[in-house]
């Protein structure tokens, strides 16, 4: 069920966007990392180019439980993490201890001016006003600053994983030739694309299922056939057993932006 990229009136936006507000334990346990790759390609600038990597700051917005962030920590840059919701920076204060939290959007992060040499945003643009973000990002970057857009996606390619992706109703699979909407501040630069997988279980895709916006927002009837229809697939039709390693591809999609 691919989209051209989710396009929500505001109202609409913080109903989906809230579903995070709680349930942090459960979605860090569940949601996939990112690949080094990724985070390599989008830091891969002249502006950088002979700094060592301790002394690039970089705001994660939007960071949740931090598994974007943890990239970046391993990949030894300085991060702050950002998000509204205080479930989600307990669970990663308790992850990442030694990383910066403070509770903000993307419209309003509430740091510093001229602070940061990258600000990235990982699966997380679709709950975010562009235009406020882009304005508020334009304020908060230093000079020679870069913004990073990632999401993970289901590889839909892989006919099993575009059912599956049907099946649960995952919103962000991305239409080919995407380009995230910006504010006037910003111009889109370069785009990457890293293929990998993560190993998960049928027990496992189901709680991937469960940590949906579209299953969190849904009433008790609608998750219960969301569940009825992914345990038919899962165990019925594709045959495979309880406990059974699969492994479930992805695609992470990298934008690089600029000042314009």
């Amino acid at each position: 069920m691919a989209s051209s990229g989710p396009r929500l009136d505001g109202l609409r936006r913080r109903q989906l966007g809230g579903s995070y507000r709680t349930g942090a334990e459960h979605y860090d346990r569940i949601r996939p990392g990112y690949p080094a790759e990724a985070v390599d390609w989008l830091f891969d600038v002249p502006e950088l180019a002979g700094r060592a990597a301790p002394s690039v700051s970089v705001a994660d917005v939007g960071a949740g439980t931090g598994k974007y962030t943890a990239a970046l920590v391993s990949a030894g840059f300085r991060v702050h993490a950002v998000d509204p919701s205080a479930d989600m920076l307990a669970q990663l204060s308790r992850t990442l201890p030694s990383v910066p939290v403070t509770e903000g959007t993307a419209e309003h992060t509430c740091l510093p001016g001229a602070s940061f040499d990258a600000v990235t945003v990982a699966q997380a643009w679709h709950w975010c006003d562009p235009e406020a973000s882009a304005r508020e990002f334009d304020r908060i970057l230093a000079p020679g600053g870069f913004a990073g857009l990632i999401w993970n996606q289901l590889d839909v390619s892989v006919p099993w994983v575009h059912r599956f992706s049907r099946i649960i109703h995952a919103g962000d699979v991305l239409r080919p030739g995407f380009r995230p909407e910006l504010g006037p501040e910003l111009k889109l630069q370069e785009f990457h694309t890293t293929a990998w997988s993560v190993a998960m279980t049928p027990e496992a895709l189901a709680e991937l299922a469960q940590s949906r916006a579209y299953y969190l927002s849904a009433s008790e009837s609608t998750r219960a056939k969301v569940m009825a229809n992914l345990s038919w697939y899962l165990y019925e039709h594709l045959g495979h057993a309880p406990g059974e390693e699969l492994q479930l591809p992805y695609l992470t999609l990298t934008w690089r932006a600029v000042r314009a």
